[in-house]
């Protein structure tokens, strides 16, 4: 279950963490290795299917991209708290948020922004992060984003899980 804390930061928006479905293909989603948590990509799915899609072509769809990498942000953490639990988060190392874009689109970051704000807002200055905003021709499912996240880990007190 999501710590009291993070779960009435996620009600005060009036988000809530998607279930999590098992990878589709032969990869795993997630690995933890000395303290560190790697994150398989993460588009805009709910119910099995792409909510929103790519590419971005102008300014007007930006706020579109912006939708789009709040979901991947909710399934990043949910994918978090299915794995470790939230309370194990001791920072968010690495985002890295690719946008399908049009040549023409420029706004990425704009597009990242969103994430890099959530991951904030919910684990607080845990969600501080490096990152990088990359434009690319498509994405898996014809989304519109995807993340790539890096975590860092409290680790398990002893006679812990």
């Amino acid at each position: 279950m999501v710590a009291a804390v993070f779960a009435e930061r996620l009600r005060e928006r009036g988000l809530e963490l998607p279930p999590q479905s098992p990878p589709r293909h032969p990869y795993l989603a997630f690995r933890e290795d000395d303290g560190v948590l790697y994150l398989s990509g993460k588009t805009p799915m709910l119910d099995g299917k792409v909510q929103f899609r790519g590419p971005l072509r102008t300014a007007d769809d930006i706020e579109l991209g912006r939708e789009a990498a709040v979901l991947c942000t909710l399934q990043v953490l949910s994918a978090i708290e299915d794995a470790v639990g939230l309370e194990r988060v001791a920072s968010i190392l690495r985002l890295t948020a690719y946008v399908s874009s049009a040549p023409e689109f420029e706004a990425q970051p704009d597009v990242a922004n969103a994430a890099s704000q959530l991951f904030t807002d919910i684990l607080g200055p845990a969600g501080g992060h490096t990152r990088s905003a990359v434009g690319v021709a498509a994405l898996p499912g014809g989304s519109a984003v995807e993340l790539e996240v890096t975590v860092r880990l409290h680790p398990v007190a002893e006679g812990g899980a």
